[in-house]
């Protein structure tokens, strides 16, 4: 939804502000994907950030190698390269162009919002994965909640297929719209390392 092209930034912010809180000694806490420890989860964003900018662009992916496990990312300079790659993602993603058509990830042909909607649910959950693995919390303006909520809503069934959610989590009755948001994708709020 090209609408939610001006949510990138926001989101993208929080997400700045989180990654540049995390130390050395962080890397190997647990986070809320029991698959990634916090270095691994940063590879994880470090590898796909190119393969999104180049669905978001509509231009050929990036040639690799490797895979995720053995890309091996997460070096000295792990932090000046996300944040070069977050900024890209929000210089593409940030405009409704983007967001609009179809485009491929890979070789997978699929909706440009789609891919607008997993880059902004990047910036957020991933955000919150790294926040709560290095004990501290993430600030989630409520129109970024609402449209992550929205996202993963719409997404949930094909997401839990191809094991990018797990099993949705109950949250209580007054859960907040960020907090529905995170049990929507398998995320269960109240996670503590």
């Amino acid at each position: 939804m090209s609408e939610y092209a001006t949510l990138i930034a926001p989101a993208a912010a929080e997400f700045t502000g989180i990654l540049r809180g995390i130390g050395e000694s962080d890397l190997s806490a647990r986070t809320p994907c029991a698959e990634y420890d916090v270095r691994a989860l940063l590879n994880h964003l470090l590898y796909w950030g190119p393969w999104l900018e180049a669905a978001g662009s509509k231009t050929a992916p990036p040639e690799v190698s490797v895979g995720e496990a053995e890309a091996g990312l997460v070096d000295g300079e792990w932090l000046n390269a996300i944040e070069k790659q977050t900024a890209r993602l929000v210089d593409v993603f940030g405009t409704p162009e983007a967001w609009q058509g179809t485009t491929a990830l890979g070789t997978a042909e699929m909706p440009s919002s789609f891919v607008g909607d997993m880059v902004l649910g990047e910036f957020v959950f991933h955000g919150w994965d790294l926040a709560k693995a290095t004990g501290r919390s993430l600030d989630v303006a409520p129109e970024v909640a609402e449209a992550v909520l929205a996202s993963a809503a719409a997404m949930g069934e094909q997401a839990r297929a191809m094991k990018v959610y797990g099993e949705e989590v109950p949250v209580a009755k007054g859960a907040t719209t960020f907090e529905r948001a995170l049990g929507a994708t398998g995320r269960n709020p109240g996670w503590l390392p």
